[in-house]
């Protein structure tokens, strides 16, 4: 008897199957394969044709002046420096800000002109200039021309002999006056 109950439900189970077997179910599956891509904005930014390190600016080599020794600067001296910012190869919009840090042994009547203002010190000139070099825009170079004078003799008439003992007092205790140039070029934020 239990032979023939096995024997049975072998059957069922198999009657079972093909019912369920001959039954599909099916679906539809379709998978698109892609990839995301950008490019990416090329960031260049030079000052004096540098990406490091901007080379010292001597005040000295911007004069001619056959009556000084050792190229250096003494009263009656003059010249100018260029700072030049270069985004040209940049694809974004470039903040860019100049400053004077660490100014050391500035003599007394040396001063620094830009845009026809007259300064006392080359700090002082500094939050003029900064300023924003467009990605659209079509020379992305900005020239920053700083002068400089050490006047022969400074002041009114009154004050040239005042003036002159001070010049006097700073060749003799000067050796080396000394600033330091920083320039910061930072990415313009996109709208």
């Amino acid at each position: 008897m239990k032979k023939k109950i096995a024997i049975i439900l072998i059957i069922l189970v198999a009657i079972t199957i093909s019912f369920i077997g001959g039954q599909t179910y099916s679906k539809y599956i379709t998978q698109v394969k892609g990839a995301g891509i950008a490019d990416i904005a090329h960031w260049d930014f030079k000052v004096n044709n540098s990406e490091d390190i901007i080379q010292t600016i001597n005040l000295a080599s911007t004069i001619n002046n056959d009556t000084l020794v050792n190229n250096k600067i003494a009263p009656g001296t003059s010249g100018n420096f260029k700072i030049n910012i270069d985004a040209s190869e940049a694809e974004v919009g470039i903040n860019y800000k100049v400053e004077f840090t660490n100014e050391q042994n500035k003599p007394t009547n040396l001063k620094f002109i830009y845009n026809g203002l007259t300064y006392n010190s080359i700090k002082e000139i500094e939050n003029k200039l900064e300023g924003t070099i467009n990605a659209t825009e079509e020379n992305k170079i900005k020239t920053i021309s700083i002068d400089w004078e050490w006047p022969y003799e400074t002041g009114k008439e009154s004050q040239i002999l005042a003036n002159d003992k001070i010049d006097t007092q700073d060749g003799k205790n000067i050796s080396e006056y000394k600033f330091d140039c920083l320039v910061t070029g930072v990415q313009v934020m996109p709208e």
